[in-house]
């Protein structure tokens, strides 16, 4: 099946490693807005797998599922991008449910509870899940931060002197121990929630069955635990 010059049997990679394609796709789907649709982005993911298999050089030392994976989600990503996933109002429905979680830990001195943030941001708690779940695929640092005009410009919020990369950013121990601060002062399940996925690659069913709710109520946890930790880390 494996030779020098790729994949020699692809029809049969393609039934092999079909389920690879569903589990990436599935794992990705708790970062993703309900307008995505996860039989697109699995028929994209089975294209990237299709280029990896014609691509594929087993001198390159490399196990295929590792390589295959890597085209699989580039696949994914690119098909992401050629539409518009993320609307803005979503982006400001996130940053609304935000700014009311930061100023309820402010003043209250502790993670705010749901029935709390409903009240802050004058929505009945049924409605507050509704905007939850309809934010789902609100990233820790949105696209449009890097290219926003006038006073939300994220270079001109978060400028750094030109020695600074990105890389240094990321390694910074007071930003990674922020981080693990913020983790832990999550509530118990949203914690628990997030070490599962993140941590252990469990998809939104798998995570459900672990916690006894359906797959909505986990992307609304999420989606909720990414605005706590964003609330969190805004000095980062």
């Amino acid at each position: 099946m494996y030779t020098a010059n790729g994949i020699s049997d692809k029809e049969q990679c393609l039934k092999e490693f079909a389920p690879l394609v569903k589990r990436i796709a599935h794992h990705m789907m708790l970062k993703l807005p309900n307008s995505v649709q996860v039989d697109d982005i699995i028929q994209a993911g089975m294209m990237g797998l299709l280029e990896a298999a014609g691509r594929y050089d087993d001198l390159r030392g490399a196990q295929f599922e590792t390589y295959a994976s890597q085209r699989i989600r580039g696949a994914m990503l690119d098909e992401l991008r050629g539409s518009d996933w993320l609307p803005r109002s979503m982006r400001s429905d996130m940053r609304r449910i935000e700014a009311a979680i930061h100023r309820l830990q402010q003043r209250l001195g502790r993670a705010p509870v749901e029935s709390e943030i409903a009240r802050e941001l004058e929505l009945t708690l049924a409605d507050y899940q509704q905007l939850l779940q309809e934010s789902r695929g609100a990233q820790l640092i949105y696209y449009e931060d890097f290219h926003a005009d006038g006073e939300n410009d994220f270079f001109e919020s978060f400028e750094s002197s030109s020695k600074d990369n990105p890389l240094e950013m990321l390694q910074d121990e007071h930003f990674r121990s922020a981080l693990i601060g913020a983790i832990e002062r999550l509530p118990e399940r949203e914690r628990m929630l997030m070490g599962m996925h993140y941590e252990h690659d469990m998809n939104l069913r798998e995570i459900g069955e672990v916690l006894g709710v359906g797959e909505s109520r986990v992307c609304q946890l999420h989606s909720q635990a990414v605005s706590r930790l964003r609330s969190m880390l805004k000095g980062y």
